[in-house]
């Protein structure tokens, strides 16, 4: 549905049905998954999960709508952009690929392949000492921290193959996280079954990958006593010195949030708080 920016009017109704990308099936009622608006033309981007198919929908005549349909893979999820914002890279995250979209010629630059069930949420951008401005996606299924290089200017040789790949603590990761300013790349496992993995997360230095990474204990700090206390999606603050963190605990039990010094890697503050009623 495209609507009013202002008064969230409905203004037009897009529809998502269509055929698979694989086998050319018709699927009746596929989801909605990631939308981001294009940095290049009046255009959002849609991921449509089932179909494996991206749409491009430009709003600039609604009444004479455009849409650029690009096959991708099947099962498309989150994803976010490169450093230069010109190109979108999300997970299709059954098919255990993910999909390079170029938003600036409107079209599929690479199928990348990685492991089991990745999920990056927006991904993060940083310049690998060896290989240039890559791209960083955790997973749901494995440990796996799968880098993507994303320079096909500067580094054509290494654009949209996966250069490195870190070992984490866990699969079950549903965020990974970085900033401009900070040297520190870190990475959930929110949906770990060992609890001593879902309460924490890693820390990995972005100058010295290879040294593995420092376990952070999160909820150990928030303080909360009995629960799940599942640790997720790392934010920074806009001046990228503070990274806060959600601990998830039971409906009836407080949940918190976690302050961090991303320079220090120390507790700066736990705010304890009612339950948040989260899906």
């Amino acid at each position: 549905t495209i609507m009013d920016g202002l008064t969230l009017e409905p203004l037009k109704v897009v529809s998502t049905r269509g055929m698979t990308v694989d086998t050319q099936e018709f699927h009746p009622e596929p989801r909605v998954a990631a939308i981001v608006a294009s940095h290049e033309h009046p255009e959002f981007i849609v991921n449509v999960k089932e179909t494996g198919q991206v749409q491009l929908v430009n709003y600039e005549d609604i009444n004479n709508l455009k849409t650029t349909t690009i096959g991708a893979a099947r099962f498309l999820h989150d994803g976010g952009w490169d450093s230069t914002k010109r190109y979108f890279l999300t997970a299709a995250n059954q098919s255990n690929k993910i999909a390079v979209i170029d938003s600036k010629d409107q079209k599929l630059t690479a199928l990348v392949d990685v492991d089991k069930i990745p999920h990056p949420g927006r991904g993060a951008n940083f310049v690998d000492p060896q290989y240039g401005p890559v791209w960083a996606t955790s997973a749901l299924g494995n440990e796996k921290v799968t880098l993507v290089a994303t320079d096909p200017e500067k580094h054509p040789q290494h654009a949209w193959k996966v250069v490195r790949v870190l070992k984490g603590q866990g699969g079950g990761s549903l965020f990974v996280k970085t900033h401009p300013k900070s040297k520190h790349l870190y990475v959930d496992t929110t949906l770990n079954p060992d609890p001593k993995i879902s309460q924490s997360v890693a820390v990995f230095d972005i100058n010295n990958l290879e040294a593995g990474y420092q376990v952070l204990p999160i909820a150990e700090w928030a303080n909360l006593g009995e629960g799940p206390k599942r640790v997720v999606q790392p934010e920074y603050n806009a001046a990228g010195d503070e990274v806060w963190f959600s601990v998830w605990n039971g409906k009836d039990q407080k949940s918190a949030i976690v302050v961090v010094d991303d320079k220090t890697l120390k507790l700066k503050k736990g705010d304890r708080r009612r339950p948040n009623r989260h899906a």
